[in-house]
């Protein structure tokens, strides 16, 4: 995937309504990444304004599938761009207008505190579930070392003489 996005970087260089960059999430860019999710390598956002936390892509990682893709990004519908809303996205955009700016702004923090409290809980939980695998992999080596020499003891006593008959049976 690296030379196709190389090579999409490149076409779009001079672009002034397409910047397609990378960064690196193990080193300095780890912060960025955070900010936006990333959790899985390589992963690709776009963000199409007013929009300022960004979409995942899903599409295909060839040069072909990412220059069309490219081709139809732009502003998104938004109450300032209802040129680009098409006539469903445009509907549910004037009805959500209907209610009073104080309202919506209440909704949003309200839905992005439940979002943030989702994803607290679920970082606590996977460091609860870390910790349990960490303790029961332990557990395992531990149990293995105790073990092991039973273990040869009882398969050296149960070999087979050299030279000794198989075993027929019917």
């Amino acid at each position: 995937m690296k030379p196709a996005w190389d090579t999409l970087a490149k076409e779009y260089a001079s672009s002034d309504k397409v910047i397609v960059a990378d960064v690196d999430c193990t080193a300095g860019g780890e912060p960025l990444c955070s900010r936006f999710g990333v959790e899985g390598f390589p992963t690709i956002k776009y963000f199409s304004p007013p929009d300022e936390d960004g979409e995942n892509y899903e599409g295909g990682r060839d040069l072909d599938a990412l220059k069309e893709f490219v081709k139809g990004l732009g502003p998104s519908c938004s109450a300032s761009t209802k040129e680009n809303c098409d006539a469903a996205q445009l509907k549910e955009l004037e009805a959500v207008l209907q209610i009073p700016e104080a309202d919506r702004l209440a909704e949003l923090e309200e839905l992005s505190a439940e979002l943030k409290a989702a994803e607290e809980a679920h970082e606590t939980l996977l460091k609860s579930l870390q910790a349990q695998y960490e303790a029961s992999e332990e557990r395992k080596g531990a149990l293995k070392k105790e073990k092991a020499p039973r273990i040869k003891l009882l398969k050296q006593a149960n070999a087979k003489p050299k030279g000794a008959p198989a075993k027929d049976e019917m």
